[in-house]
């Protein structure tokens, strides 16, 4: 019986669930094995085997992934910057070019402008918001363009219609981070980019519990990868396929629920006198507000601010929140506080951030499922100590 996937919340439940269910389980079972007795499998990625990603609970949550973001096919791998890289080193080879967006995580501007060069890669970084100046950084050997649909941490939006175009005007591979929008506010494979990234750590799983990534676009990209994932040895455990297969479930019901804190929230720090910036593409004051209403279904769940104390207020406010916990990582259902400079960016040097618009004092926040009331209850008790 064909099943009516028409939304997203329908298809988050019943995509790529088994049918007939085994042995009745309403929830699929962890098939917590390395190996599977052969059943007429011709070619070596045709076996089943858990670092090939082809167990039951990998080929579900595949199904679940694609069917989510509406691509053609999907990977899943030990973490996001698994992700992340096996997807670059399966496109790019030495002598290859790279064009990025000039503000990303840290961890992937790492990869970069670290691991790359002594790959023989080469990488320049462009200004999301300028496509005008794109072609002047464009060369002969360019195979690609990767951007993030909100940056990590000041919450840009890239004119992300112009990269698409960009990169089919110029035959590159379209990549982007979709981890801080996640399928409920945006999917890239519907405005036409390739290749949809996520750190499935944070939103797509949402208990903070797993580390896992995912790859999202087109078949014949998502095979190359998959085969170079094999290679590489980033599959992810049976047993955390199944905690991530759980967590989708509940994502669009958790992701709208911190849309709307997290824009109340950015509303109340707006308005508060000891603070000087708020980072949130949902505020009418944010820059690129127009083109996240444009593009987006919601404008996620994190935001970033200054306060007009620098360094020691944002110390001094971490210190005296009571309900967010002060850790790295974003997306769970607890909400999280952290200077980028001392976690997720800490990697680059303090000219790097500086030059990345990443201040020392810049506070992020990523919006758990507490009551709004309870939050800002929470922050002007903080702010009172600034």
């Amino acid at each position: 019986m064909e099943k009516p996937l028409n939304h997203l919340d329908t298809v988050l439940i019943h995509a790529g669930e088994p049918w007939p269910l085994i042995e009745g389980a309403v929830t699929l079972p962890i098939f917590q094995s390395a190996t599977f007795q052969h059943q007429g499998e011709t070619g070596y990625y045709e076996q089943r085997y858990v670092r090939l990603s082809n167990t039951p609970n990998h080929v579900a949550l595949h199904q679940k992934l694609a069917a989510a973001e509406r691509g053609q096919s999907a990977l899943v791998t030990a973490s996001g910057m698994a992700a992340i890289s096996t997807t670059l080193l399966t496109l790019l080879k030495p002598g290859d070019h790279i064009l990025a967006q000039d503000c990303l995580y840290g961890g992937t501007y790492d990869l970069l402008t670290i691991e790359f060069p002594r790959l023989g890669i080469e990488v320049d970084f462009i200004d999301g918001d300028n496509p005008f100046s794109w072609p002047a950084r464009l060369k002969k050997n360019t195979r690609a363009i990767y951007v993030e649909t909100i940056s990590n941490p000041l919450m840009q939006v890239p004119d992300l219609k112009a990269v698409v175009r960009f990169a089919r005007e110029n035959q590159l591979i379209s990549i982007i981070d979709n981890t801080f929008a996640s399928p409920v506010n945006f999917r890239p494979p519907e405005f036409g980019f390739d290749l949809s990234l996520h750190s499935a750590t944070k939103y797509l799983n949402g208990h903070s519990d797993i580390a896992a990534g995912a790859i999202i676009g087109r078949a014949d990209l998502i095979e190359r990868i998959s085969r170079t994932l094999s290679h590489l040895g980033g599959a992810l455990d049976p047993h955390a396929c199944f905690l991530l297969h759980r967590g989708l479930k509940t994502l669009g019901l958790r992701v709208r629920h911190q849309n709307q804190t997290a824009l109340t929230l950015a509303r109340f720090l707006e308005g508060h006198p000891k603070v000087a910036a708020v980072n949130y593409p949902g505020l009418e004051r944010h820059p690129h507000h127009r083109r996240a209403r444009e593009l987006f279904d919601g404008f996620g769940g994190m935001l970033s601010f200054e306060l007009k104390g620098g360094l020691e207020a944002a110390e001094t406010f971490i210190s005296k929140l009571s309900l967010a916990v002060y850790a790295p990582s974003l997306g769970g259902v607890e909400s999280l506080v952290t200077r980028p400079a001392a976690s997720s960016h800490a990697g680059m040097t303090p000219e790097q951030r500086q030059r990345a618009g990443i201040s020392d004092s810049l506070v992020r926040f990523s919006v758990g499922l507490e009551a709004a009331d309870d939050l800002i209850a929470d922050f002007q008790r903080a702010l009172a100590f600034v």
